[in-house]
This record gives structure tokens, C-alpha cells and sequence, in this order.
């Protein structure tokens, strides 16, 4: 297939991906906001005070990058288990698998949708900051890489819980029971050196610890593991999520009958 036939079907998904969330904003971008606002001020601003620094950083500043990759996680997995899983109830995924188009190009157009999501909620969390913090940008592009490639991989994984799913309930117990407490064990409020020994070496199996403390040094220069070991985690966890999502398209698993 040509690069322009690839390129239209791929585009369509992405802007249908696009404006189905932007439509409806006041649910999707606007909730997350005032959600993390909360974050700042009761963590930020109440508590913060009477733990002081963390890392040689005020409390406030320190867990700030941590909230924003929170709320980027959350959004680029809701969009696309909702979105995908919302194809197959109403059966036009099936449009989708008929058509000439190659399951790689689905996949990139449902993942497209689920990293514009997040990069889109993350900017207007990274501005909400600003109201509480003395943000600093130590490097833009460890930051930009970070950010793309965690929303790569919660939207590859909100793919495989949407195709998985069975019912509504499905798309749930994941972020809930799985997503959740990963999310709060990952870092984001507290320094991992912090834990007992025993507890720093389960923390190496999560994944958000990872993508958390990388976007913590391309914001503040503060990393509590290897930039290196976290990038390279992020580069496998990417390939295995891809690897596994085209195979489970391709085999029709949760979709064809």
C-alpha cells in the first residue's frame, strides 16, 4: 500500500479520536484539572509545609512532576479503552477489520488519540502548576521524550484491557485495582529512598516508578533511579505493549467471533 493510502485511513481514526474528547471537554480535559488543583492544594499547600524538602526541593515542587505524569497516565489509558472498547459494543470496529486498512494503522490511530488526550490534559496541569510551584525546565528534551513515550505505553495498555473487555465493569477494574495503586506506589508523593530495602526492590518492578522519576529529572534534575535504567525500561515496556497489542488484533482476540 502506498504511503497515501495509509495515510488517510490513519488520519481519519486520529481525528475522530481527536474531536470525540475535545467534544466533550467539560468531562474529559476540564475534570482532570480541577482534580489535580485539589492535589496541589492539600497536598502542596496543606501538608507540604510540614514535611518541608524532599531532595533539597520544597514538597510542593518536588511532587509536582509526579502529578502531572499522573494525570497524563490516566488520560492516555481512559481514552483509548473507552474509545476502543466503545467500537466493539457498537460493532464498527468490525467496519474497521473488513476495511483494507493494516492492524498496525488502527493500532497507531487509536494510540495517536490516546497521546493527544494526554499531552493535551498534561499542558493544562503543567499551567495549573505554575499557579503553586517554582517549576524549572532542566531539560526539554528528556521532558518531551518522557511524556510521549508514558502515553505511548498507558494507550497501548488501555488497548489490551479494551480488547480484552467483555462488558463495561471490564474497562474499569484495571485502572481501579491495577492502574491506582501503581499510580500511588510509583513515587509521585514521596522519594523511593524513603522505603525500606525490601520495599525499594518490589518498586523496581513498577513500571510508573520509572516513567515518574525520568520526568522528575527532565523537570527538576532529581532523579531517585538511572536516567539510563529508566529510559531503557520505557523502550521495553513500549516494544512488549506494541508487540503484544498488534498480536492480539491481529488474532482477533475479543473482537472477531
Amino acid at each position: 500500500m502506498s504511503t497515501q493510502s495509509l495515510f488517510i485511513p490513519f488520519s481519519t481514526i486520529v481525528i475522530k479520536e481527536v474531536s470525540r474528547f475535545t467534544r466533550i471537554w467539560v468531562q474529559t480535559i476540564l475534570p482532570p484539572a480541577i482534580s489535580m488543583t485539589l492535589y496541589f492544594v492539600i497536598f502542596g499547600g496543606l501538608i507540604g509545609p510540614r514535611i518541608g524538602t524532599m531532595n533539597g526541593f520544597d514538597y510542593i515542587d518536588y511532587i509536582a512532576p509526579g502529578i502531572i505524569m499522573m494525570s497524563i497516565i490516566n488520560n492516555s489509558y481512559a481514552n483509548v479503552v473507552s474509545s476502543f472498547y466503545g467500537a466493539k459494543f457498537q460493532r464498527h470496529i468490525e467496519e474497521m477489520l473488513v476495511a483494507p486498512i493494516p492492524n498496525f494503522i488502527i493500532l497507531a490511530g487509536f494510540v495517536t488519540g490516546g497521546i493527544v488526550r494526554g499531552l493535551m490534559v498534561g499542558a493544562v496541569v503543567t499551567v495549573v502548576a505554575l499557579f503553586f510551584t517554582n517549576l524549572q525546565l532542566h531539560s526539554f528534551t528528556i521532558t518531551f521524550a518522557v511524556v510521549l513515550m508514558t502515553s505511548i505505553v498507558f494507550s497501548l495498555a488501555g488497548m489490551i484491557n479494551a480488547i480484552f473487555a467483555n462488558k463495561f465493569d471490564d474497562i474499569s477494574i484495571i485502572p481501579t485495582f491495577v492502574l491506582t495503586p501503581l499510580i500511588y506506589l510509583g513515587g509521585v508523593f514521596y522519594s523511593v529512598d524513603l522505603l525500606p530495602e525490601f520495599w525499594q526492590k518490589v518498586s523496581a518492578f513498577n513500571p510508573v516508578l520509572y516513567m515518574v522519576n525520568a520526568f522528575r529529572y527532565g523537570m527538576l534534575g532529581e532523579s531517585d533511579i538511572s536516567i539510563v535504567h529508566a529510559f531503557i525500561m520505557l523502550i521495553v515496556f513500549t516494544i512488549t505493549l506494541l508487540i503484544i497489542s498488534l498480536q492480539l488484533l491481529s488474532r482477533g482476540v475479543g473482537i472477531k467471533s
